[in-house]
């Protein structure tokens, strides 16, 4: 599957199996994360910033104290693609 393919339904199924949500009106998903206090959110940021740079792929979201949400799309194809699902993986990595 190259970065761009339509996201496989099976993988995108298991991740609406913890926690993220389809975004109406739009392709894409969307989840809340919420972190004991303001520096394990901001320090979480920047672990996926990193990641998401390598990746080419960059997260809509919004932090406040501790809670960060964040909605995953891919702009370019419109949709919901593979880059998206395996962003979203290593977010959910990174948060435990």
């Amino acid at each position: 599957m190259s970065t761009d393919d339509i996201a496989d339904p099976a993988e995108l199924e298991s991740l609406l199996a913890v926690g993220w949500t389809r975004v109406d009106g739009r392709e894409a998903i969307a989840k809340t994360y919420v972190f004991r206090n303001f520096v394990e959110a901001f320090g979480w940021m920047t672990r996926v910033a990193i990641v998401a740079e390598k990746m080419n792929h960059h997260p809509e979201w919004s932090n406040v104290y501790k809670t960060v949400q964040v909605t995953l799309t891919s702009h370019d194809t419109g949709t919901i693609t593979a880059r998206d699902i395996r962003l979203a993986m290593r977010m959910d990595a990174l948060a435990q």
